[in-house]
């Protein structure tokens, strides 16, 4: 694969006229640009798309995401720097992402090759005929519209672009106009390993241009957003009468009991807060801790975030690089100078350089401060404290979004009560909120998601239909 600097140049020779520039986080610096493409450019990706009429056998899709997968590994390092250069993320969470990546490949193989039918004997019942119905699952008869957000470059495009293939669909993909060499890359890749260039096309653009052709184009079948709460609502009220998946956002709780082993929750609680510099839906951002362990807890907190080092994201040691841009560092700030206003206490941190921001710690939190009442996009863990498992239940719940959440207990009544009354998507048990496989159902109720939820097997049955027919069976 040429270099990193090479592949940026060769984007950067199609951009055109008045193209968008990609800026690296950490130093300012614009290092590439890509096309700022039109409307009427948009339409016609759209419509070439669902002129094509896909023909892939399972056999061949899998062997494509195989071959896919097997290039992502090949060239980790240089996709790593990649991810780092264009969002700031540090070269540990970048070369994480590099492997989740190769496993939605992976999986997407797996699950392209499986019978996707189901078979019922029709008679089941007294007035049931010696009949059988079977099932099968189809491709959307028009085009899926993706769009993806900043806060993980190639991972959140693997999984709309790897079910859509392993489905035999075809799909138009608008990436964040931040982040959008890595999704162009991935792109590549896939074309590399054999899949027509007509399943999977990527526009870039100023979303003001092109947005409404994205959804509202009659080619459209389903549109598949992940991104921020209002932009998705603004989705939902355009769009109009097509199938709609909304990845949006989250308020994770970590629930931090009075049994809890306060070591492992106080580790679970920084990993959870500051890995991929706090901007993932499922980071931690609020922390529940019972007043019984507070002290003890807040103090191994502060101490382990005093130990995650955070600076040049290129630096091999660091363990946190930027925020997306400096505008999203300002905003971390300016909440958490809210907060200290509002009563909370700053035990580390909150301070900014560009779009570095330090992790950060408060402690006397309440939970109608803006900083935990709404999500923070960023390494900031504030810490609640409760008096009840009946509190804390309320406290988790007492929010419009319902993503993810993680509880740190030894109890199993606990563990129950918190599975059967959190009103989320995911209850992680003694591990951090975003845990999961790149294969299993992910997305959360409330505000925090709408249609069928992500994750490869999850996403492939929303990418297709389903059709029955029987047969008479004697």
């Amino acid at each position: 694969m040429p270099s990193i600097d090479s592949t940026i140049e060769q984007i950067a020779a199609t951009a055109g006229p008045a193209p968008i520039e990609v800026s690296n986080p950490y130093t300012g610096k614009v290092i590439g640009a890509v096309p700022r493409m039109s409307a009427a450019r948009v339409r016609e990706a759209l419509e070439a798309a669902h002129a094509f009429k896909p023909s892939l056998s399972r056999h061949q899709r899998a062997e494509i995401l195989e071959r896919a997968a097997a290039i992502v590994r090949d060239r980790a390092a240089t996709l790593a720097t990649l991810i780092t250069a264009e969002s700031g993320l540090c070269l540990k969470d970048s070369t994480y992402e590099i492997g989740r990546v190769s496993d939605v490949l992976v999986f997407g193989a797996s699950e392209a090759l499986k019978d996707d039918g189901q078979i019922f004997s029709c008679d089941l019942t007294p007035h049931g005929k010696q009949r059988r119905i079977f099932t099968q699952r189809d491709p959307l008869l028009g085009v899926i519209s993706a769009i993806t957000p900043f806060n993980h470059p190639m991972n959140q495009v693997a999984h709309k672009v790897v079910p859509s293939i392993a489905t035999n669909n075809r799909m138009v993909l608008k990436p964040s106009e931040k982040v959008p060499l890595s999704a162009i890359v991935f792109g590549q890749i896939l074309h590399e390993a054999g899949l027509p260039e007509p399943m999977l096309q990527i526009v870039t653009g100023d979303p003001s241009d092109i947005a409404d052709e994205l959804l509202t184009h009659s080619a459209v079948d389903l549109v598949s957003f992940t991104g921020g709460v209002a932009i998705g609502k603004s989705i939902a009220a355009r769009a109009g009468y097509r199938r709609m998946i909304l990845e949006l956002g989250g308020n994770d709780p970590l629930i931090v009991m009075e049994d809890a082993d306060l070591d492992e929750a106080s580790s679970l609680a920084v990993s959870g807060s500051y890995k991929n510099s706090g901007q993932r839906c499922t980071a931690v951002k609020r922390i529940l801790v019972h007043r019984a362990v507070a002290a003890r807890f807040t103090d191994l907190l502060v101490d382990k975030t005093r130990a995650w080092r955070h600076g040049d994201p290129t630096d091999p040691s660091t363990d946190m690089g930027t925020v997306i841009d400096e505008a999203a560092a300002r905003f971390c700030e300016s909440r958490v100078n809210e907060a200290v206003t509002l009563g909370a206490r700053l035990l580390q941190g909150n301070q900014r350089e560009g779009a570095l921001y330090a992790p950060t710690v408060l402690d006397g939190v309440d939970s109608a401060m803006p900083l935990v009442l709404h999500e923070t996009f960023g390494p900031v863990s504030p810490v609640i404290t409760f008096g009840s498992i009946d509190e804390a239940i309320a406290i988790a719940n007492g929010t419009r979004y319902g993503l993810s959440s993680a509880v740190c207990t030894q109890r199993l009544d606990y563990i129950t009560r918190f599975v059967r009354e959190l009103e989320v998507g995911t209850v992680n048990v003694r591990e951090v909120p975003g845990y999961r496989l790149e294969l299993t159902p992910f997305g959360g109720i409330k505000d925090s998601g709408l249609g069928y939820k992500e994750g490869v097997q999850e996403a492939m049955k929303g990418f297709t239909n389903v059709k029955t027919y029987s047969l008479p069976w004697h």
